[in-house]
């Protein structure tokens, strides 16, 4: 006889054994939403680093930009000078041409010789300056290039090849001035990353505001060295004409 009674069902137990297995083996509600939360501050916590990362990226590059804008700037201003310099000399050669044309003027006749060798040397006047100072740039461009080169310091700081190696940017210290600021996160984490993105984005707002002050500037020194080359180019086809006539007339003695 079978040990078992006629209505009983083998498979029955293979039933509530995986049924038992299945309930042990569901994770807890509880469980599964504390894992998913912990994904998600995981994931905001690397995407606040990243966005930290790539500010500080930013203003790295812009203070390279700046540090290339004040480099173009003094060169500007270098060149001005030698416009200047260029203008002094143009105004010279026309002065002593035309105290050279006086002479030849006055050798053309015995007496006139003679009055010319007794007569003091006059007194030379300086060229014409054309209200210009020498070697001075417009005012704006001035305060731009003093205003960036206060920069000098922060610029070493960000830069990569620069910086110190303790000035990591892996999780920005906490300040004192934005700590209990009910704006900022609670996780001191990600508030710091927070913090460090603010603090980015304002650098970044005053050195595109310096970028522009030094961008005007040099739009204004190079439309006032464009006047230069003018009136330099004017003054250099007039000395021309003037020295081909002096030729002609030291000829004709």
């Amino acid at each position: 006889m079978s040990a078992y009674p006629k209505s009983y069902n083998p498979f029955d137990d293979d039933a509530e054994d995986e049924g038992g297995r299945d309930s042990r083996d569901l994770p807890d509600g509880s469980s599964a939403a504390a894992d998913r939360q912990q994904s998600l501050r995981q994931e905001v916590l690397r995407r606040a680093e990243a966005t930290a990362a790539s500010t500080s990226r930013s203003l790295s590059l812009m203070y390279e930009s700046e540090r290339v804008g004040v480099a173009s700037s003094e060169e500007l201003i270098r060149q001005r000078g030698v416009l200047e310099r260029t203008e002094k000399m143009v105004d010279k050669m026309d002065q002593d041409l035309k105290t050279s044309q006086k002479h030849i003027n006055s050798i053309k006749s015995v007496f006139g010789g003679l009055v010319n060798y007794f007569r003091s040397k006059p007194a030379e006047t300086p060229p014409e300056q054309n209200g210009i100072q020498a070697a001075q740039p417009n005012s704006r461009l001035k305060e731009a290039i003093t205003t960036s080169k206060e920069q000098e310091s922060k610029y070493q700081a960000s830069h990569p090849n620069l910086r110190k190696l303790d000035d990591s940017d892996s999780i920005p210290r906490e300040t004192s001035t934005a700590v209990n600021s009910d704006t900022y996160p609670k996780n001191p984490h990600l508030r710091a990353y927070h913090q460090k993105i603010d603090s980015n984005l304002d650098e970044l707002s005053m050195g595109l505001g310096r970028l522009k002050d030094i961008a005007l500037g040099m739009q204004t020194e190079i439309e006032e060295q464009d006047d230069i080359l003018d009136r330099l180019t004017t003054k250099v086809d007039k000395l021309d004409v003037n020295i081909k006539t002096t030729e002609k007339k030291v000829r004709q003695l």
